[in-house]
């Protein structure tokens, strides 16, 4: 029987040393030490870690890049239109002891910060702003939580919007907005040309009028032209003009 409370006791003291003193951290941990309740300067590892029991206690910290889903938040536009959002963001921890000091849970108030930098920076801008520049929202997105929890030891390295997601009745509101915004451009474009063309049509008139080889040309040119058509009716064009002198007997 003491053969076996000696056995007893030395499987307890291999099980209390093997979870208390001796700890083996991965290549993409580090381990913060706290010892009588004070940390060191640097965290350690990877690799082999001997503790001090009772002593000293340890938290292992994931140095590896961070994906984390930002849930759906429903944001309100410049433009008062209510939209669903929702994102992702890549961050790492860079300093495990800020990390596990600064803060109580890193990744929690990461999580709630990115929450409400998403809802604040959004809401500064359009429906078509969000639909057309994700590109720099996603930019100014990351460059507010990369300064704001960089006091935490993190570094927030991208931030992705995944879905602008808009209600129904404002999704047939905006089809009929871009359809109205097409047909004003499209007679916008059709004044344009018919501008164009009147300018044309009097600058070749002003050259006419100043020119009267060119009037007489562009007289043969359409006797040509009423020729040329299958018809037994040919009208000869006579200017104004050339109407008053007939009358006057002066053609």
């Amino acid at each position: 029987m003491p053969g076996v409370g000696i056995l007893g006791f030395l499987a307890f003291a291999v099980i209390f040393i093997a979870t208390n003193v001796i700890k083996i951290l991965k290549e993409y941990e580090k381990g913060v030490i706290f010892t009588l309740g004070r940390v060191g300067r640097k965290a350690s590892g990877p690799g082999l870690i001997i503790l001090i029991p009772i002593i000293q206690q340890m938290r292992k910290v994931d140095m590896r890049t961070l994906v984390h889903d930002v849930p759906t938040q429903d944001v309100i536009s410049q433009d008062n239109v209510s939209v669903k959002v929702n994102a992702v963001i890549y961050y790492r921890v860079v300093d495990a002891v800020r990390a596990i000091v600064q803060v109580e849970n890193y990744m929690a108030a990461t999580s709630q910060l990115a929450q409400t930098t998403l809802r604040s920076v959004l809401g500064k801008h359009d429906l078509d702003e969000m639909l057309q520049e994700r590109d720099k929202l996603n930019k100014d997105i990351q460059e507010i939580l990369d300064t704001q929890t960089e006091a935490w030891g993190i570094k927030v390295s991208n931030v992705e919007i995944k879905h602008v997601d808009v209600d129904q009745t404002m999704i047939r509101a905006i089809a009929k907005q871009a359809e109205a915004e097409r047909e004003r451009r499209s007679k916008i474009i059709l004044a344009e040309g018919e501008q164009q063309a009147a300018a044309k049509l009097a600058e070749a008139a002003e050259i006419l009028a100043t020119s009267g080889g060119a009037m007489e040309l562009r007289y043969l040119n359409s006797l040509q032209e009423i020729a040329g058509d299958r018809t037994n009716t040919i009208v000869f064009p006579f200017s104004m003009e050339q109407v008053s002198k007939a009358m006057r007997g002066g053609f």
